[in-house]
């Protein structure tokens, strides 16, 4: 079974993998030995990082489904065209064919 089909495409592998290592990374900054205001700067500056990081891939995301609607628009039009003009070549030819002598 494809990867699209399961539900499991690249995106989504790539993305559990991102959040899985980011809570993995908020724990380990949770339970290492240190002072508090050394933790939470530390993650004040993780959660930046992490919204940067998810800002990033979310453009990067939206780029790339625009660019594929706006490729299957170009298509639909593309194909738009060719099936009016078959249906067209179509007409003329069943007209020729009714008032033929």
């Amino acid at each position: 079974m494809r990867d699209e089909e399961s539900g499991f495409g690249s995106g989504s592998v790539l993305l559990s993998f991102l959040l899985g290592g980011m809570v993995g990374a908020g724990l380990a900054l949770l339970l290492a030995p240190q002072a508090g205001t050394e933790t939470r700067r530390r993650i004040r500056e993780f959660t930046d990082d992490v919204k940067d990081k998810t800002t990033d891939y979310i453009s990067q995301t939206r780029d790339r489904v625009s660019s594929t609607v706006e490729k299957g628009k170009s298509y639909i039009d593309e194909k738009k065209t060719v099936l009016s003009a078959a249906i067209e070549a179509g007409k003329e030819a069943y007209e020729k064919e009714v008032h033929k002598p």
